[in-house]
Parts: structure tokens; sequence; C-alpha cells
């Protein structure tokens, strides 16, 4: 990813310096479970340790000549560490060290996008318990419905973050495997104990079956977390972004002093942190689709989900990483308008709280079509009038013969649609 939307701390779990770092540490892993096993001679894992260095622009050059990555790796190592350094990789393949490695990147880059995950659930609950009896309006199709509230809006979106959080231990639980199998995964020329030892050091499992290459699946399952993920980043980014418009206006992205919003306009206040974390998730989503593609691969392995690897390993976990920090400081610093919600609940006079009168109205004895047949008459009349409901149904002879000007004042009202706020939170943050 480019540097406008990366972090240091995972662009370097993705540079070249880490990625060939861990190389070696899957190489001297197994040199030490070969030295155990007598299958080579002793020493050979700490001489390497100690005099090996990671020259990454060695390494490339070599790798222009040899056109093998793992080749010119081991090439490099040796010239560092000398002759003892042959011992290593034996009966090895290069995806016994592509797939670990690639693992344990997926593996770094996972924790800290748990920990991203954990600072925005953080900053959910705080607002959502600030807002909790803040009324707004709920709307469905972007039509005017019923009066939720604000901090209801943001328990949602805790909730859901709740579960990405699950389902992204789960996925790096998925991908924490080793496998050191050896060609074609038969361990032919390598004993299996050396997988077992790589395992435990680096702190993996073993793959209980690799075919040269630990199966896809389990890739493809990690993006696609990271594709959810991205989904409810989008989720809350839209809903800023609709409330944020101008004839709405409930809420603004924080504008700082010397901000400017727009090359033309000086009057613009732009939502365009949220606008950019939509960009950033369909680049998230985006690999999903390859990730899965990746699972079916020619017999017992090919290289056609290397280069798709090498693009979306790094890019979407970056990506996920920033649109998620970038969403935390959007929630934990946007301004919110309480009395431009309560006007905006007004806005229709009356016509939210139809369904309680045509609710009435069906206990009074009348029937369901009916009574709704009476109340959307009635809603009609209002909206192209610019009436309120209140003063129009007052004045309905049949309806108020069934609903006493007592009860008709009482739904009236928005603060009973409020009366299980309390049951919800106790439910999303027990």
């Amino acid at each position: 990813m480019i540097k406008r939307y990366s972090r240091k701390e995972l662009t370097d779990i993705w540079s070249e310096e880490n990625k060939y770092k861990i190389w070696l540490d899957v190489e001297v892993a197994a040199a030490e479970a070969m030295e155990k096993l007598s299958q080579i001679p002793k020493g050979v894992a700490k001489i390497v340790k100690k005099k090996a260095r990671i020259d990454v622009n060695r390494i490339h050059k070599i790798e222009s000549k040899v056109k093998h990555d793992v080749i010119a790796f081991l090439t490099s190592v040796t010239e560092k560490a000398g002759i003892n350094a042959r011992y290593l990789h034996q009966g090895m393949t290069s995806s016994d060290v592509l797939d670990t490695s690639f693992n344990i990147q997926m593996v770094q880059s996972g924790k800290i996008i748990l920990k991203d995950l954990d600072q925005i659930l953080k900053v959910l609950k705080k607002k959502a318990n600030k807002y909790k009896f803040t009324p707004c309006m709920g709307r469905s199709h972007g039509i005017h419905a019923e009066p939720v509230t604000f901090g209801l809006k943001l328990a949602s979106f805790y909730e859901e973050f709740k579960r990405n959080k699950k389902r992204l231990v789960n996925a790096i639980d998925e991908v924490s495997t080793c496998a050191i199998s050896g060609a074609v995964g038969t361990f032919a020329n390598i004993n299996p104990n050396v997988e077992k030892h790589v395992a435990k050091k680096l702190g993996l499992k073993v793959e209980p079956i690799s075919t040269q290459i630990i199966p896809r699946d389990r890739h493809a399952f990690y993006f696609s977390v990271l594709g959810i993920i991205a989904g409810s980043i989008e989720r809350v980014a839209i809903e800023i972004r609709h409330l944020q418009r101008t004839e709405v206006y409930e809420l603004q992205e924080y504008f700082s002093k010397n901000q400017k919003g727009s090359s033309a306009m000086p009057h613009k206040k732009n939502p365009i942190l949220s606008e950019n974390l939509t960009g950033l998730a369909r680049m998230v989503r985006s690999a999903v689709i390859p990730a899965l593609e990746n699972i079916a691969l020619w017999h017992e392995r090919d290289i056609s989900h290397s280069s798709v690897e090498r693009n979306i390993g790094p890019d979407a976990n970056i990506t996920t990483d920033f649109a998620l920090v970038r969403l935390t400081n959007i929630l934990d610093n946007m301004i919110i308008y309480p009395k431009k919600m309560l006007k905006n609940i007004n806005i229709t006079k009356g016509l939210i709280f139809s369904q309680e009168i045509m609710l009435e109205l069906t206990k009074s004895g009348l029937s369901r079509e009916q009574s709704y047949r009476i109340v959307q008459n009635h809603a009609k009349k209002c909206l192209d009038k610019n009436l309120n409901l209140f003063d129009v149904i007052s004045s309905d002879k049949l309806i108020m013969k069934k609903i006493t000007p007592k009860k008709l004042k009482s739904i009236f009202s928005y603060t009973k649609h409020f009366k299980n706020i309390n049951f919800i939170f106790r439910r999303v943050f027990r």
C-alpha cells in the first residue's frame, strides 16, 4: 500500500527485511531440530544465527540471476555465515519456508488488527453510553420510520465489531499453522519431528496434511474476515456521511481550525475521512475473491497463488489496520448535534406515530385493513398539505370515538419508544 494509507506497525511486518528475517528464523529452527536428530552436525544453527545477516539488496541481486527467491536467500546467508550454512534447508522445499513465514506475517498483522478492534470497541461503548437516551430519527429506505436513540445506533455498531473480533480470533487461529514436509508434503527427505520443533519454536501448530503447500482455504477464511470487517467499517462510515448531509446535519466529522473543505467553495465541510473509509473498504473487499480463487491449485501445488498473495497479503492487512484506526479517531472526535436530531424527529409533524394510532384502532374493534386505510389517508393529507397529524386525527370523529384525547396525546410522545433501551444495552454490554 502507498504510505498515505499505511501505518508503520503494519508496513514493518510486510517489509522485505522482516520477511527474510522470518525465513531465517524458520531455517534456523529447522536446523536445530535436525541437529537433535543427528541429521546435520552440531552447532550449525548457532553459527548461522550468529553470523547470518539479512542483506535485502544482495538477495535481490542474486535473485536477478538465479530467478528463485529462496535460493537467492540461502546463497546470501551462506555468504555471511560460511560453509556451515550448506546444511540449511536439508530435505525442505521452498514452500516450507514461504508458507510458514507468510502465516507468521498474517498472525503478526492479525494481532495488531485485534488491538485496533479493541480500541474501536472502547470508543463505541463510551459514546453509546453517552448518547444512550439522545433521541434521533430511525430511518428505513432513507425515510423517517420511528424514533431511536443515537446511543442505540452506536450500540449496534459495537455489537457488530464484537462479532468481528471473534471472527478475527478464529481466522488468526486458522492461519497459525506450520508446514515443513518437503516436496509434495510426504516427509520423504525430512523427519516430521523437524516440523513439530519449528511449529513449537515459532508459536504455530503443525499443519495436519500439506500438499507441499499449506491449504489455501485457511487464508481464504482470513481474508474473508478482513472483507467483513471492511464492510462494517463502511457501514459506520456511510451512516456518518448521511447524517452529515446539509439537510440532515445531525453530526459532523471533526473539522480542525486550519482545515479546508473545498478548493472552490470556502463554506464546505466535507466528510472526507468517512468517504475515504468507504473507498478503503472496497480495496480490502477486493482481496476476498482472489483469496477464494487461490484455494483451487493444480495437483499438489502450483504457484498461481503466489503473485496474488504478494499483493493482497500486505495490502489487505495494512489497509484494514489503517481504516480501523482512522474510524476510531473519527468516532472519538465527531461532533454531535442533539438539538438537530430532535428537530428532525419533528420535521414530519407527527407522522412517525402513525403505527400506534393504527394499533389503537385495531384494539377498539376495527379491522387492521380498515385502521391502516384510515391512518394512511390522514398521513397522505398531512404530507400533501403540510399539516400536523395530531390536529388531523383530533378532528376525525370516528377515531376520537375509539381513542380518548388523553390516550391520543400519550401516543404523540417519542419517549415511550425508549422504554426498552436499558434492556437492549444490557444484552449488548453484558
